[in-house]
């Protein structure tokens, strides 16, 4: 089979990997339309469930992943000048240009052509039997026939900016800060020994009202350093995510799509969804429709029927974790309403915010319910009946 993979993202360059492995006599390239070294981002984030899929698919790859990843197990939340710490589940980081260059050291070993600075145009696809469109939330293969593939974005309301410090967490924290102009809080972690990525979010009115919304890049992160100081211990936030050094304030593209395929075109990644970075899935995701995507072809050779059994499945997998990141987000752009609390509930509702009955129930209330809950199996079931009925109600 002659596969060309469009983009050259975790997903497409995990999908060349698991197909040369899986077949040795595929004919696979990689063509990335960006300079080799030059991608955006900072660090991504990862669950230990990640790497043991790895392992079974490609020991190799998952080694290397995880010897050049840093581990967690706490969180902290900064709230009003208290620390509330929470023990729960291994988190990792790592550097995503550092996955980039594992993902793609390991496909070239394996007879993987991967070209950078080489753009695919929709006119000019390449000739093969597979093509894979792994171009990203703004792929241009997909909006080629967006109309076939139904693709469906819904903003968010609350303003981002991905940033980069110097400082090295060692436990994944969060900070709540309160200015003048409303809440506006950051999300930051390690992914290597020397930098920590740092995401800032604020709702709108709070943006506008601090002047984030003109004042040029280096004015802006200086407010944000003084705003995190306390968070940062002096050291500096980066903005590097474009050639000009600067970062841009974004809202978050929540992505659909009513078909992922279209002949012998498919969409992984971010090209066919997106989650709420809020919940640290979008790695994770990329990976996973690979591994599925590959299976697939290996089970079904009729390419018609893979592509189909690959959506599927997928699209099955991936409602928990969509419902829980559209949770998620509702939780931030609510804050106000969780804020008020005792700093040690407060954190633990941020750690329910995946709840669908957490919306239609009185913050305090919950909480207690919860801590119920723990100890009562009857009320526990009623829990896991109640929040999916109300949250399929108010959509309705």
């Amino acid at each position: 089979m002659k596969i060309a993979c469009v983009g050259g993202g975790p997903a497409s360059l995990y999908f060349s990997i698991l197909m040369k492995r899986q077949d040795p006599s595929c004919d696979i390239t990689v063509h990335e339309r960006n300079p080799a070294g030059s991608t955006y981002g900072w660090g991504v984030t990862y669950w230990s469930g990640l790497l043991d899929a790895l392992r079974r698919y490609d020991p190799e790859s998952a080694a290397a992943v995880r010897a050049h990843s840093v581990g967690w197990r706490e969180g902290v939340a900064h709230v009003r000048g208290s620390r509330t710490v929470h023990h729960g589940d291994q988190g990792f980081g790592i550097g995503r240009h550092r996955l980039l260059e594992l993902l793609a050291g390991r496909a070239r070993s394996l007879g993987v052509t991967v070209e950078h600075q080489r753009h695919v145009a929709p006119d000019d696809m390449p000739d093969a039997d597979l093509v894979v469109a792994g171009d990203g939330v703004h792929s241009a293969l997909r909006e080629a026939h967006a109309g076939h593939f139904g693709t469906d974005v819904r903003l968010g309301r609350n303003r981002y900016i991905w940033l980069g410090t110097t400082k090295v967490f060692d436990a994944f924290t969060f900070s709540f800060q309160e200015t003048g102009h409303g809440w506006i809080w950051a999300y930051a972690y390690a992914f290597s020994g020397e930098r920590s990525t740092c995401v800032v979010e604020c709702s709108p009115e709070t943006w506008t009202g601090l002047g984030l919304d003109r004042a040029r890049a280096a004015d802006g992160l200086a407010l944000l350093g003084k705003i995190f100081a306390g968070l940062l211990d002096g050291h500096p936030l980066i903005g590097r995510d474009r050639a000009d050094g600067t970062a841009r304030w974004l809202t978050f593209r929540t992505l659909t799509n009513r078909t992922w395929s279209r002949g012998n075109l498919v969409l992984i990644g971010d090209a066919a969804h997106t989650t709420h970075y809020s919940v640290g899935a979008g790695t994770t995701l990329a990976l996973e429709d690979a591994g599925c995507l590959a299976t697939a072809l290996r089970e079904h050779p009729d390419l018609r029927t893979a592509l189909a059994r690959y959506e599927r499945q997928r699209r099955s997998d991936l409602l928990p974790l969509q419902s829980a990141a559209r949770l998620s987000a509702q939780w931030y752009e609510n804050l106000p309403r969780y804020i008020g609390l005792p700093p040690d509930e407060m954190f633990a509702l941020l750690g329910q915010r995946h709840s669908p009955l957490l919306p239609y129930l009185p913050p305090r209330l919950y909480y207690r319910l919860d801590r119920a809950a723990e100890r009562l199996e009857a009320l526990r079931r009623a829990k896991r009946w109640l929040g999916p009925r109300l949250a399929r109600a108010s959509r309705a």
